[in-house]
């Protein structure tokens, strides 16, 4: 064969077989499959608690006003704790940083679920709604070292009382409270960096009313089975190891104030009512929705709802009306007006 007729053979079109056009087929959809897969989610849509307008109306109302308690009651307790140097001690300094955390945790969700109840469309952008995931664990791990804290601080003023004043210093106490914030960071890095790089390239309806790693992960385009699993070890796993601790701590703590005189063995219940009635509202929710291997959804609405606007409203009612050392300070300022007028 000449050069002439080998190029001619070589620029020959030859009709296409069927066989070649089912892979052209298979290989321009597998090119498409793949510009979709990496083709990233904008936004999100939250579907919300109810889709009746009058029932939203009432939600509306109620969550406001709870939004309102949240914010006055915690910073009520925080003003009071840092103005009034009868409360200068260990305890309610740790109970200013526990309401602190409580106002930041319920406005991380409670003023877009509240505007929301007038939005036909409930829509939070990307970013915004890992910020909210990434928000949500640092106050939520945060709180949860804060509780421990507290109940060690009760251990310790009930059962060695001696050395209260040598073990919880000043400094001491600062350094649980950056450790409780550094905890809190650690634990939503660690929970963002297994979802932060999924593939979401399909539905972006979010059945709630706010962000949250379990509900989100599920929309990611990949198998999510291994990342479920993660979550519940690191949060689920975290949240029943500290309940347990606490249950033991308080447990040693009742059984120690059974040989305490009558009067001393009073006050010291009335505290630990309160601490053992804020571990419950605040334990119970996180171990269903971190913890529990079947998830219900309306009951993870419920206890969503729980989490974020009703325990942070609870939790200074539970401390001012439990505590008279509380309840004395805040009357303080209301009288010295009484006498200047």
């Amino acid at each position: 064969m000449t050069r002439k007729e080998e190029s001619e053979y070589n620029n020959t079109d030859f009709p296409l077989t069927p066989f070649s056009k089912v892979t052209t087929e298979a290989i321009s959809w597998n090119e498409s499959m793949s510009e979709t897969n990496h083709t990233m989610v904008t936004e999100f849509i939250f579907l919300g608690l109810s889709n009746s307008q009058e029932l939203q109306i009432f939600l509306f109302v109620f969550f406001l006003v709870f939004y309102v308690g949240i914010v006055f009651g915690n910073l009520l307790i925080v003003i009071t704790v840092a103005s009034d140097s009868h409360l200068q001690s260990p305890m309610y300094f740790l109970l200013a940083n526990l309401s602190l955390i409580d106002l930041c945790l319920s406005s991380v969700t409670a003023p877009k679920m509240i505007a929301d109840f007038f939005s036909k469309c409930k829509v939070i952008s990307f970013k915004g709604c890992f910020a909210q995931i990434f928000l949500l664990h640092f106050f939520g791990g945060s709180e949860l070292v804060i509780l421990i804290a507290m109940a060690f601080d009760r251990y310790v003023a009930i059962c060695k009382p001696l050395r209260y004043t040598t073990i919880m210093r000043g400094n001491v106490c600062v350094g649980i409270v950056a450790v409780a914030w550094g905890t809190g960071f650690l634990h939503s890095v660690s929970q963002l960096a297994f979802a932060v790089n999924l593939p979401f390239c399909g539905p972006n309806e979010v059945d709630s009313f706010h962000c949250d790693l379990p509900r989100v992960i599920k929309l990611a385009c990949t198998d999510t089975y291994r990342l479920d699993i993660m979550v519940i070890a690191n949060s689920g796993v975290l949240t029943v190891c500290s309940f347990v601790l606490l249950i033991i701590s308080y447990t040693v703590i009742l059984m120690t104030i059974q040989y305490l005189p009558s009067e001393r063995s009073s006050k010291a219940m009335s505290t630990l009512t309160a601490h053992i009635t804020v571990v419950l509202l605040f334990f119970g929710p996180c171990i269903f929705i971190y913890a529990w291997p079947f998830p219900i959804k309306s009951l993870d609405k419920f206890l969503a709802v729980f989490y974020s606007v009703v325990t942070p409203l609870l939790n200074p009612i539970i401390y001012t009306l439990r505590n008279k050392d509380m309840k004395t300070a805040m009357r303080r300022p209301i009288k010295r007006q009484w006498l200047n007028v």
